[in-house]
């Protein structure tokens, strides 16, 4: 096996438990290493650190898969996977979850959601996709699934120096298939929805406004499939709207309601943020509005005009919301802290001239588990505030 020698100090990081290294954290690497391969790591004076997919293009040159001198092979990987799909069994419908959550669950760049009879892969590094076929074998034997669907259109694969590609691993895939999700019926895209077809984080989120909405008028931006607006009918609001800027969203979102059988709920093609400023310059106001917007920072570059996008949607949602009501606002940008968030939330409030009181601050459901070593896999967060005036 090739080696892979850090700088000194630089093994402070995987002694944390951190499972990546960065590209400037290395020393040298012996000359026959390519890009890709399984290596050793090793502090500069040869002390064996642990082993891990090496890839010199990435800015994450090592992704970390054992402190342990053990093989990675075939049986090494089998078990990852068994393990990953054994803690979700003890709390989640594995019909309707995320099996594996990447480096959280030792295999890192994996992602694999279970949507109904079918799942759905990505494989975000070079390294790791020598262990993709494995994968989807352990996934094979040990839930028999109708359907393996690949979701390797994403761009960061360039930047590991890999195609983009999608397409049946195993099985067949139709068009779209059926889940359950908190009793409500959806219609998943996998071939063609955002990421692996559905956003499953929010789960336990959607779960916990029930308390919330019931006899409200509810408002959700940014509702791509409906899954925030359904959760809110099923739960009682007494009417929800649901906004989104892309018109094939809104189509999947009204198929969503039909399938369900919601009357007190309605969809409308709209930029959230134009909606919320001539809604606001109205006067309209709503009980409960929700906030689920996609990524505003997917860079640390774009920290500052993340912020102020978060600022000025969550300013404008607190003037439209009645006194007693609540907001229920998100962000699953990794670069923006639970911390930072909060003080975002605050200081729109301030500047809204409304008070807040926090009534819940969540996370990621538990099929998404955090690797407390490695805070960027704490990603979602999950205010819920009540608002007086």
């Amino acid at each position: 096996m090739s080696k892979v020698f850090l700088k000194p100090g630089k093994e402070k990081r995987v002694f944390s438990g951190h499972p990546w290294v960065f590209l400037s954290d290395i020393e040298r690497a012996d000359k026959s290493v390519m890009p890709g391969d399984l290596v050793g790591i090793f502090t500069k004076q040869g002390k064996y650190l642990a082993q891990g997919v090496y890839n010199p293009n990435s800015q994450i040159a090592l992704r970390i898969l054992t402190t342990k001198d053990e093989a990675v092979d075939k049986n090494f990987i089998k078990k990852r996977v068994e393990r990953a799909i054994s803690y979700r069994r003890k709390f989640a419908d594995l019909q309707s979850c995320r099996l594996i959550h990447a480096e959280a669950d030792g295999l890192p760049a994996i992602v694999v959601d279970s949507f109904g009879p079918v799942l759905s892969l990505q494989c975000l590094s070079l390294g790791m996709s020598q262990y993709q076929k494995v994968i989807v074998e352990s996934l094979v034997e040990i839930l028999s699934p109708m359907g393996i669907y690949e979701r390797n259109d994403v761009p960061i694969r360039r930047l590991e120096g890999m195609e983009q590609s999608v397409g049946v691993l195993h099985g067949e895939i139709p068009d779209k298939v059926e889940m359950m999700e908190n009793g409500i019926r959806f219609l998943i895209d996998v071939k063609h929805g955002q990421k692996t077809g559905y956003f499953l984080d929010q789960k336990e989120n959607r779960a916990a406004i029930a308390p919330f909405v019931k006899g409200s008028e509810v408002l959700d931006c940014f509702t791509h499939t409906g899954s925030f607006a359904l959760h809110a009918a099923k739960y009682g609001a007494e009417s929800v709207l649901g906004i989104d800027i892309s018109e094939f969203a809104c189509q999947n979102a009204q198929e969503n309601k039909h399938l369900n059988e919601f009357e007190n709920v309605d969809f409308k093609t709209a930029n959230a943020f134009d909606f919320l400023r001539e809604e606001s310059q109205a006067g309209k106001q709503f009980d409960v509005i929700v906030l689920d917007p996609p990524a505003f920072a997917k860079s640390k570059s774009n920290i500052a005009s993340a912020t102020k996008g978060y600022k000025e949607i969550n300013l404008r949602a607190m003037k439209m919301i009645r006194d007693g009501g609540y907001l229920i606002t998100c962000s699953c940008s990794q670069h923006i802290l639970a911390a930072m968030f909060k003080n975002i939330v605050l200081q729109a409030a301030n500047d809204a001239g409304v008070n807040l009181m926090q009534a819940e601050f969540r996370s990621q459901s538990k099929d998404h588990p955090v690797l407390p070593a490695a805070m960027e896999t704490q990603y979602l967060k999950c205010g819920i505030y009540r608002i007086t005036k």
